[in-house]
């Protein structure tokens, strides 16, 4: 499945979702789809990625032992 994602940023994902996962909400501060794009030079879709990615590891989701 192609999910649309330049998978040579998949390591800024990865680190942006991580990012997400471990700071508190008050430190992220709002909006949060700039500030990733920002501080990790993510697209808007790679951004909304991260979101996801953090939401399931705060979860203990599939891509919390990862």
């Amino acid at each position: 499945m192609n999910s649309g994602i330049d998978h040579e940023h998949s390591a800024a994902i990865e680190m942006a979702a991580r990012w997400l996962s471990q700071t508190s909400r008050e430190r992220i501060g709002r909006p949060i789809v700039p500030a990733l794009k920002s501080a990790f030079g993510l697209t808007t879709a790679e951004a909304v990625a991260a979101i996801r990615e953090a939401a399931s590891l705060r979860t203990g989701g599939a891509n919390a032992a990862a």
